[in-house]
């Protein structure tokens, strides 16, 4: 059902934090959810990249549990140092009952990986998600991180796809000329994440963009909102 949405349109997978927060989602008709590895970790009160795996997939059952439409994994970089780590790991989220997950090309140890390492990382999350039925989505970190290289990601994406990941994202991209190269130029379906300064999800939908995400946008909108109001009440008691 999960690979089927990504074969023709374009629809919204929202990243849900919690179970509450899944619940909404999916009654509201969005017909899939994907985690936040940032709102995750705020949820527990901790920055992103904090969580670890064991969290992530008692996490990942709830959400499976508590709703009826497919659910895709932000899984980081898959908590492993190589390429087998990686598959172990796979094979674990594939055990939730996840119809996706998705894996990042970013060390926060050491950066960006390099693409070869990064390619070899891919097709082994790409060869536990196809035996399976999981849609495998592979990220390029550049724009997020500041490595402002269209051309080199571009040139990641085209290899994650051709080493088994049915969708490419690269998150940050907010130029419609930039992502619409990345949609002709991959040759696949592409995730944009959603961005108050970018394009609308009607004009992503135009140039051919298949899915568009939230990120943790949706919870810290919420964590902020919270946050005005207890200000509020505790400066004005109102």
């Amino acid at each position: 059902r999960f690979a089927a949405l990504h074969e023709a349109g374009c629809f919204v997978m929202p990243n849900a934090w919690d179970v509450g927060s899944a619940r909404i989602l999916a009654s509201l008709g969005f017909e899939a959810i994907a985690t936040t590895s940032s709102g995750h970790a705020a949820s527990l009160g901790r920055m992103d990249q904090r969580v670890t795996l064991e969290e992530l997939l008692a996490h990942v059952r709830a959400l499976v549990d508590a709703v009826d439409v497919p659910v895709s994994v932000d899984a980081e970089r898959c908590f492993a140092d190589d390429a087998d780590g990686v598959a172990i790991t796979v094979d674990r989220i594939a055990q939730t009952g996840v119809a996706g997950v998705s894996i990042e090309d970013y060390d926060p140890g050491s950066g960006i990986d390099p693409i070869e390492v990064a390619t070899e990382r891919v097709a082994a999350a790409g060869a536990v998600t196809r035996a399976n039925g999981m849609v495998l989505t592979a990220r390029a970190e550049n724009h997020l991180y500041g490595v402002d290289d269209l051309e080199d990601t571009i040139t990641r994406l085209t290899a994650y796809r051709q080493a088994g990941a049915d969708v490419v994202y690269a998150p940050w991209l907010a130029d419609i000329g930039d992502i619409e190269r990345v949609v002709t130029e991959t040759a696949s379906p592409v995730n944009v994440l959603a961005r108050a300064d970018g394009p609308g999800v009607s004009e992503l939908a135009d140039i051919g963009v298949r899915r568009v995400s939230t990120g943790g946008a949706l919870a810290f909108a919420a964590y902020g909102a919270m946050t005005t109001a207890a200000r509020e009440l505790l400066s004005e008691g109102t």
